[in-house]
């Protein structure tokens, strides 16, 4: 667990904490909203010392611990000015009632030729190749993204034990074993592969080899890295804030496209809002359980299952939760998360600077609930 340190800054109305952890939800082009978020979050002086990441959360999550404060705002653009660099024009506003139709273009150009410093398209494809090759294994190569990683992100400053480093957590799936697995810098040194593995989504991209195993995207078992935060640091003082890219909540489609889009935004968003509850859910029954052990008589308390129980009813957590959601854009597909042109990049990184700064500038507009003395949450999405 995270030592003590100088209590976090945090927006107003919102409590003082020891610890401010950024939690990335994995989700392709949608990533950039995370990245204007953290901008937001740099203006307002909130400056995570852990952050732990899902797939592009994890890529996003790589930038920030792996650079220094004052550039790791300017590192996020250098990674989404590369990656939309493929269709950097930006349409002027009269231009915005057929933007879905560019957005579209967009997309399928993104399956055709891949994304500049991310992948490109295996020639000859995969169908072609023998089998047990590894290019037999996926459609496209992320061998550029090996190399923009080592561009942006400084790998010896996220491994420096004896500097004040951010904590860096990603989560990957172990393809032999179906389980969900964390690389965290406290642990172990953490280098391109722990990053690519936790986005190596298939069948576009390969699995990535860390330690003798393979892995896949963190997202194929849950793609919020939020269970494991709490599970690892279960009486953390911290602000947590949440950054999802898949709303949970949404409208009856109206056409195909919606229906594959809605089912896509339910599949991904890991049942954001029930995590949270279920955060509080179990505090309640924390709380719960320690004033029936209080209840005990004392030659009790040598009992096995006093002892078992006795831990988690000790447990106190002092948790605020602030949980943003990157919001629906009007012009959004299916394809929303391989949209990688540079003016839905803007859009979505704009949004999310936005959405803290309206935060931050407008308390009242926070909705806090504190269900038990140590979680409060606030739902940032409305």
């Amino acid at each position: 667990m995270a030592q003590r340190r100088k209590p976090v800054k945090a927006p107003p109305g919102a409590p003082q904490h020891d610890h401010s952890i950024l939690v990335l939800q994995g989700g392709g082009a949608l990533g950039a909203y995370q990245a204007g978020v953290f901008e937001g979050m740099t203006e307002h002086g909130i400056a995570p010392d852990w952050v732990t990441g899902v797939s592009i959360g994890a890529i996003n999550a790589a930038l920030i611990a792996g650079n220094l404060p004052e550039r790791r705002v300017a590192r996020l653009r250098d990674f989404w000015e590369r990656v939309s660099s493929g269709i950097p024009l930006v349409p002027p506003a009269f231009f915005d009632p057929m933007r879905l139709a560019f957005n579209r273009v967009s997309a399928t150009a993104t399956m055709t030729f891949g994304v500049p410093g991310f992948f490109t398209p295996r020639m000859p494809p995969p169908y072609l190749q023998p089998d047990g090759a590894p290019e037999a294994l996926s459609v496209y190569d992320t061998a550029p993204l090996r190399q923009t990683l080592r561009e942006l992100v400084n790998f010896d400053l996220i491994n420096d034990k004896n500097a004040k480093r951010v904590r860096l957590s990603v989560g990957a799936s172990n393809v032999h074993t179906g389980n969900s697995e964390y690389f965290d810098n406290r642990d172990r040194e953490i280098g391109p592969e722990h990053v690519m593995a936790s986005g190596a989504l298939p069948p576009g991209f390969p699995p990535v080899a860390v330690d003798g195993s393979y892995y896949w995207d963190g997202g194929l078992v849950s793609n919020s890295p939020l269970w494991y935060v709490l599970d690892d640091s279960p009486s953390i003082n911290a602000l947590i804030v949440q950054v999802d890219l898949f709303s949970a909540k949404g409208e009856l489609p109206t056409t195909l496209d919606q229906v594959l889009e809605r089912a896509k935004d339910i599949q991904y968003s890991s049942k954001t809002r029930f995590n949270t509850n279920r955060v509080k859910e179990i505090e309640e029954l924390r709380v719960a359980l320690g004033r029936l052990l209080s209840k005990v008589p004392a030659k009790m308390h040598g009992d096995t299952d006093y002892e078992l129980l006795a831990p988690f009813a000790q447990i106190r957590r002092n948790i605020t939760i602030m949980h943003l959601i990157n919001r629906r854009l009007d012009s959004a597909s299916s394809s929303k998360d391989y949209e990688f042109s540079r003016a839905t990049m803007q859009m979505h990184w704009q949004t999310g600077l936005d959405d803290v700064r309206r935060t931050c500038a407008h308390p009242d507009w926070l909705d806090a609930t504190e269900v038990v003395d140590g979680v409060r949450s606030f739902d940032l999405t409305q």
